[in-house]
């Protein structure tokens, strides 16, 4: 951190308080957040982490009409369950408030008459999308329609979830309420605008020549946008739910949530050292040029964060800027895109409660495949992979052996370090840079390379463990195993201070079993990091435990099957039944004969990967040949002594060299699946359906 610096204040994104909080916003926001946070403390730095819910906008009122209460029942039932989760899940917010607290209205209320009264706004009036039937007009995320790019038939009005593509609501092909399906029409409405395109040059220079060292993603973000050109964009909104335009002639309209949750960083630090006075004014927060602000978000709020707010803290005087804003990429889910609106996701809530005390794999899991600079893919082989392959058997099978060693050589009394060979000179020089090493990747906000370097670790200590080969010295050269058994004991330590940031529980413990105290001293014990006396000769170590164990694969398997019921329900919800085709004289359907057949034997054709071969009774005396293409579905054997229907009457039709003379008649599932149809009674072959 550059020394110009004397604090700093992190913000990790708002979480809208319509749901619980998912692993593709751990991934994105709060993890990274956190390790950062709990870095700097480390360092012995001033930092603020600020967090809360965004408890305004439309997604929480489309949850209070579907469930039939009201808006505030469903925040307070989202918040409580968000922070919860979040302390379950040590994200060491110093707060975690609300926007819909009165310290936030107020203030977001006042920001905005500021920037009203200095004239900072244009007033605008344009035509949105209305819905007669329900008296509203519609925000974006309430409009559906077909997308202009890829033609899904449920895009929302400022994205389509398909293709990704950013879209406005007239963009829309027959765009429609989304909860209720009525049309829309254009009706005229007054709003106030904040005029980005007044501030596209300082813009431009502040963050294409001043912050080149924003990540890739959002500096390519940024540019995207820049060169598009800014455009005036509406700070208000006509909804009933939110908070109210401080302005005369505004009533029924309410702060857009996108100029109202950022402002809640702002109000959420004022509500914490109006609360902790040792903490010193808000404002020193917020205002003080030797404060350094710094945003974790996703990538779908990098506009927001970069241009928007910038925008608006600038167009009120007095703020500083963000200095960085490490946004991540998306993480997606066994291959599929998180979808919370069809309950496709991990969510952290059930996660704690289903894997209880795995707070440290699953922060494991998500920084190592964390979407820095790209999207990436949560799987839950991978994770279980991870966790036995790399915590299990690398971290904590070090761990377990240099301290097993201590219990049964010393009786867990640590030995003391004798003379070093060159061997040991070498394991000790590999870990004395791991500072060094680690501060630079977090200081340059790679979580990921950070993580992998302290992992490092205990490779090296693996190995120093492997090729020394106490248990055999001990029966030639048992003053030897006494610096093996120290070196190790220094090494876990070492491992202990280094996880602090990423895997907080599992370091706590390591602690306790190495008979360290590291509450009240953090400063002091980052420092010593790549120090090979953290542990001192004759300390009693309790017995120790297992630091991890392994994740076995029925915990997998039910994980892996609820993901796969989640998508069944929404294929079965999203089924809609083909058209009717057009109606027909009876006439017509008297001519097709459709029979019951007996099936005596079936088998694959050859060659096919499709075809069935039914031998079947049709009451004629004679045995009828049909080729089905339903080998997908059925195996051969499962299907001799079912009755099926088919059709007795189409002409024959030769297929892979066969000839076949009918149809056997199928239901084709919501998934795609075939079915045969069958009768319930046992009629004989050769019945007719009619």
């Amino acid at each position: 951190m550059d020394k110009k610096f004397k604090r700093t204040t992190v913000t990790a994104a708002l979480p809208y308080a319509n749901g619980p909080v998912h692993i593709g916003h751990l991934a994105g926001v709060y993890v990274p957040a956190d390790i950062y946070v709990r870095y700097l403390r480390l360092k012995g730095r001033q930092v603020l982490f600020i967090g809360g819910s965004d408890e305004h906008g439309v997604p929480v009122t489309i949850r209070a009409r579907k469930e039939g209460i009201s808006v505030q029942d469903v925040v307070d039932r989202y918040h409580y369950l968000i922070k919860d989760s979040f302390e379950r899940f040590g994200i060491s917010f110093d707060i975690y408030s609300r926007t819909t607290s009165e310290v936030h209205h107020r203030l977001a209320s006042d920001f905005f008459r500021k920037l009203y009264d200095d004239g900072k706004f244009v007033e605008q009036v344009s035509e949105q999308f209305y819905d007669e039937q329900t008296g509203r007009f519609l925000t974006d995320r309430n409009i559906r329609g077909e997308c202009p790019r890829c033609h899904a038939p449920e895009a929302y009005g400022d994205q389509c979830e398909k293709c990704g593509a950013t879209l406005s609501p007239e963009e829309l092909i027959n765009p429609y309420n989304a909860e209720t399906g009525n049309p829309l029409v254009r009706r005229a409405t007054k709003h106030w605008y904040l005029p980005l395109d007044k501030d596209q040059e300082w813009l431009e220079k502040w963050i294409l020549q001043e912050h080149k060292e924003w990540r890739s993603n959002v500096y390519g973000q940024c540019k995207s946008w820049l060169d598009g050109g800014l455009h005036p964009r509406a700070v208000t909104r006509d909804l009933e739910w939110g908070i109210p335009v401080p302005v005369e002639g505004a009533d029924g309209k309410v702060l857009y949530v996108w100029f109202d949750a950022p402002i809640g960083y702002i109000s959420n630090t004022k509500e914490l050292c109006d609360a902790r006075p040792e903490l010193g004014s808000w404002e020193t927060w917020w205002k003080d040029p030797e404060t350094r602000l710094v945003h974790f978000i996703g990538k779908d709020n990098i506009v927001f964060h970069c241009i928007v707010f910038p925008a608006m803290l600038k167009a009120h005087g007095g703020y500083i800027l963000p200095d960085n804003v490490p946004a991540n990429e998306f993480l997606n889910l066994e291959g599929n895109k998180i979808s919370t609106s069809k309950n496709y996701a991990v969510w952290l809530n059930e996660y704690l409660d289903e894997l209880p005390g795995r707070q440290d794999e699953l922060r494991y899991v998500l920084t190592a495949n964390a979407p820095e600079t790209k999207d990436n893919d949560f799987t839950w082989a991978d994770y279980q992979a991870r966790c036995n392959n790399e915590l299990v058997a690398v971290y904590g099978n070090f761990v377990n052996r240099a301290l097993q060693l201590t219990q049964k050589y010393y009786d867990g009394i640590v030995p003391q370090c004798g003379e070093l060979t060159d061997f040991d000179r070498e394991t000790l020089s590999e870990f004395r840079g791991v500072k060094e090493r680690l501060e630079e990747l977090l200081e340059g906000f790679k979580f990921r390379e950070a993580q992998k370097e302290a992992m490092n670790l205990a490779r090296i200590g693996n190995k120093y463990i492997a090729d020394s080969e106490p248990w055999k010295v001990v029966k030639t050269d048992p003053e030897r195993v006494k610096t093996i058994i120290n070196i190790s004991l220094q090494i876990t330590a070492n491992l202990a201070i280094a996880f602090l940031p990423f895997l907080p529980f599992s370091s706590g413990r390591l602690f306790t079993m190495i008979g360290m105290d590291a509450t009240g001293n953090e400063g002091e014990l980052w420092e010593r990091l790549g120090s090979t006396d953290l542990v001192p000769q004759g300390r009693l170590l309790p017995k120790p435990e297992l630091l991890f164990t392994k994740i076995e694969d029925e915990v997998i398997a039910a994980q892996v099957a609820k993901l796969e019921a989640t998508v069944r329900a929404n294929e079965e919800a999203a089924y809609k039944a083909a058209p009717v085709k057009d109606t027909i004289p009876f006439e017509d359907f008297e001519k097709l004969d459709i029979r019951v057949g007996l099936v005596k034997a079936c088998e694959k054709v050859r060659k096919s990967k499709k075809l069935l071969k039914f031998t079947l009774d049709d009451g004629s005396g004679q045995d009828r040949t049909i080729l089905s293409g339903i080998a997908q579905w059925y195996e051969p054997e499962q299907l001799v002594g079912k009755r099926v229907l088919f059709i007795a009457n189409l002409a024959p039709r030769q297929m892979m060299g066969e000839e076949s003379r009918g149809m056997i008649l199928s239901a084709v599932n919501y998934n795609g699946d075939l079915s045969l149809t069958t009768t319930m009674g046992e009629v004989k072959g050769g019945s007719q359906v009619g």
